[in-house]
């Protein structure tokens, strides 16, 4: 009996092991705002679904550690059949980096749990796609120079340097290898396209400071702009690139 029964464990071991990795285009969405592409190259997106990993890890940035890593807990995630970058695995999410090196049009997209297969998928890729972070009370994450958090009790000031944080800006000067982590400030390329609005009103250009990769973080951008003089308090947000724009829906905590 106690045979038929580790025999049996063994079986039914076999069939969860074999289930394959679960999702659909429509369940990858940017991991900064969860919102739908499309997307933009060194973009974080979280893949949403079941069966995507048997354990639970994340990337840690060290001293050590120039690049992030391509697979994570035996799970992989293949773009154009090329591995990409991995930040987070566990059973319902995994968070990943579209390579740098991407070219705009339609890219497809798979997770490979321990040689298990998930879907192809197909996601479009733009220049730009900007996604800005929540601080999870409708304002933007923005801080003061000094790295402090805007916040209603710590706003920013009319006239002050502010940076904004940012996702799908796309290409940087120079462009990073993929997966790597930038260690120095690099510009975005696509400058000319970019523009910063407050309420609906476009920043003059004079008031981007600067605009491109921050150092020490893949697919993370800063926006580091002075604030106008006659800014409104608690505007909204809006940072766009040719057609593609940010929600819209958050503010940037200004006294």
């Amino acid at each position: 009996m106690a045979r038929r029964l580790l025999v049996l464990a063994v079986l039914v071991f076999r069939t969860v092991s074999a289930q394959a990795p679960a999702y659909t285009a429509d369940s990858i969405v940017n991991a900064s705002d969860y919102s739908s592409g499309p997307f933009a190259p060194n973009s974080v997106l979280s893949i949403f679904g079941s069966n995507l990993s048997w354990y639970t890890e994340a990337f840690s940035v060290s001293q050590s550690s120039p690049s992030v890593p391509v697979a994570l807990s035996g799970v992989q995630v293949y773009v154009d059949n090329w591995p990409a970058p991995l930040l987070y695995v566990s059973a319902g999410q995994v968070n990943f980096l579209i390579p740098s090196g991407e070219s705009p049009g339609s890219i497809s997209v798979h997770v490979v749990r321990e040689g298990v297969s998930g879907p192809f998928v197909s996601l479009n890729l733009v220049d730009g796609a900007p996604a800005l972070f929540d601080l999870g009370s409708g304002f933007a994450i923005a801080t003061h120079l000094d790295g402090t958090l805007l916040t209603e009790s710590s706003s920013g000031q009319p006239g002050e340097f502010v940076v904004v944080y940012a996702t799908g800006l796309g290409a940087t000067d120079p462009d990073p290898e993929a997966g790597e982590i930038p260690e120095t400030a690099a510009p975005l390329h696509w400058l000319s396209s970019l523009s910063v609005s407050f309420n609906g009103a476009a920043l003059p250009s004079a008031l981007i400071q600067y605009a491109g990769a921050t150092p020490g973080c893949v697919g993370l951008y800063q926006l580091n702009i002075q604030l106008p003089q006659d800014v409104p308090a608690d505007p909204a947000i809006q940072v766009s690139m040719g057609t593609q724009s940010s929600s819209g829906s958050l503010k940037i905590a200004v006294q």
